[in-house]
This record gives C-alpha cells, sequence and structure tokens, in this order.
C-alpha cells in the first residue's frame, strides 16, 4: 500500500506520495526503482495531479488510458467532471486493459478499482471505486498511511502556512508509522486559480 495526500491551503494545492512499494513481504523501495505514486495529465484547464493506492499494476494502466484519452474528454476541474472522465474511462480500462471489475456479488455497480486523489488549480478531489467522487475543502489521504498522514495534517493545519507543509507533514506521518509507506516522498505544488 501507501500513503498519498493532498491539500489545500494558502492559495496552493499540494500532492504528495511516498515512493515505497511492497509485494507481500518484500519492499521494494526508492533506491532500487523509481517508485512514483504521482503522475501529469495535462488537460485544456491547466496541469492535473493525479496520485494513486493500491495494486502496482494500477499505477501503468491508469498512467497510460489517461494519456491515450483525447483532451477534450479528459476534464479535471469539478466533482461532476471528475465523475465524467472516469465514467468514459472505465469501458476503455475493460476493453484494452482487462480491467477485472468485480469485487462482490452484491455491488451495485462495476468497480474500476481505483483509490484515487487529484490536485490541479481548481482544488483537491478523490475518487473511490465506484467513481464516488468527492472535493475536498482542505486535506485528505488514501492508501494504508492515511490515518496517520490525516491525524498530521489535523494537527496541524490551523499552524501551516502552507499546503506544501501540511503534505509533508503527512507524508512523513505515513512513513514513519505505516509498514507499507516509506520516504522520499514525491510532493508537487500549483496555485489556485481563484474563481470570478
Amino acid at each position: 500500500m501507501t500513503t498519498v495526500v493532498v491539500v489545500r491551503k494558502g492559495g496552493q494545492v499540494a500532492i504528495a506520495a511516498d515512493t515505497l512499494v511492497t509485494f507481500g513481504d518484500t519492499r521494494l523501495g526508492n533506491r532500487f526503482e523509481s517508485n512514483t505514486k504521482i503522475f501529469l495529465a495535462e488537460t485544456d484547464a491547466g496541469p492535473s495531479y493525479i496520485g494513486m493506492a493500491g495494486t502496482v499494476a494500477h499505477f501503468p494502466v491508469l498512467r497510460k488510458a489517461i494519456g491515450s484519452m483525447p483532451r477534450e474528454l479528459l476534464k479535471l476541474g469539478s466533482k461532476d467532471e471528475v465523475f465524467d472522465t472516469f465514467t468514459k474511462l472505465h469501458p476503455f480500462l475493460k476493453e484494452n486493459f482487462f480491467l477485472q471489475t468485480k469485487e462482490e456479488d452484491s455491488d451495485p455497480y462495476e468497480s474500476s478499482q481505483f483509490s484515487v486523489v487529484i490536485a490541479n488549480a481548481t482544488g483537491i478531489y478523490g475518487l473511490y471505486s465506484y467513481r464516488e467522487v468527492f472535493e475536498f475543502k482542505q486535506f485528505w489521504g488514501i492508501g494504508s498511511g492515511r490515518s496517520f498522514a490525516l491525524g498530521a495534517m489535523h494537527a496541524l493545519y490551523d499552524k501551516a502556512k502552507t499546503a506544501k507543509e501540511l503534505a509533508e507533514a503527512g507524508i512523513a506521518a505515513g512513513c514513519e508509522f505505516d509498514r507499507n509507506s516509506a520516504a522520499p516522498a514525491d510532493v508537487f505544488t500549483l496555485k489556485i486559480k481563484e474563481t470570478k
């Protein structure tokens, strides 16, 4: 698993992730392989950083799938746009990347199997397996280290000056206490686009 966080504060958004990959009891640290869990998606509205948690197979699949989408369909600037984009992406993932959509017999919808956070100039978003989309006002985290990260960011939110500072604190807590997260961290920031 992992620790990935998104933060919004002081006119800035930040996204950060640890760089450890685990395979059962085996740990593959950044020293041995470039394990980035965040990738950049260029959209007509500007850059979006996308971070993921879950099986290692998701990382190249989602990166390739998002990269192959026509730009006019790749919209990530609101809850509805994130929902629409990932709904359009779902059949493509099934047909071209053999996504296994079944989790339980009682599932209400086909699962994408993803836990994703997105940071861009419009804010910070979270997407879960049934395409549930959340727009977070302050911060959020995904992965096995999220509880530690959330606690650290909650404790420091009023004291911290920047989104980057909070994201780094969240990742540091995840790396300190979650056995499936480890430094170094990747951290990216963007300025919030003011709406009129």
